[in-house]
């Protein structure tokens, strides 16, 4: 498995705090569209919902796109590096290993944003959930493959 000591270098100083919410996005490298194949963006989200099942975050809403994936999570006891470490070190090495490919799937660093605590949180979900319409790949959500919310 990949070592990630590099996962968080985007900024150098990052923040992460024990039950607060982020919106976090993950772009692949050279923004290959690795996911117009769903059952890849399966192996993603399989690592998205161990992460979760593991207790690192609890996963509000996510989004895996044709070339990167969004994520609205309260974390837990870990950090935003270690979660993003986790995620993209596991799915990579799944996502190699079903194309029998080697390198790297995932750009280094990530984004991400503190949900402030007088947003909307249900607002932001219905952003990340929609990217697939705004995107044109379908017309309504519930045609798209690699979604999910826990208020469903």
């Amino acid at each position: 498995m990949p070592v990630c000591s590099n996962v968080g270098l985007l900024r150098p100083v990052r923040f992460s705090e024990s039950g607060r919410i982020y919106l976090l996005t993950a772009v692949v490298e050279q923004r290959q569209p690795f996911f117009i194949d769903w059952r890849l963006g399966r192996l993603v989200v399989r690592e998205l919902r161990r992460a979760q099942e593991e207790e690192w975050a609890d996963f509000l809403t996510w989004v895996v796109m044709l070339d990167h994936m969004h994520c609205l999570v309260q974390l837990r006891d870990r950090t935003l590096a270690e979660l993003m470490c986790r995620i993209k070190s596991r799915s990579s090495f799944a996502v190699n290993q079903a194309l029998g490919r080697r390198g790297r799937l995932w750009q280094k660093g990530y984004h991400d944003r503190a949900v402030r605590r007088e947003e909307d949180v249900k607002d932001l979900a219905r952003y990340v959930v929609a990217n697939p319409i705004r995107a044109g790949l379908v017309t309504r959500v519930h045609d798209y493959p690699l979604w999910d919310a826990c208020w469903l």
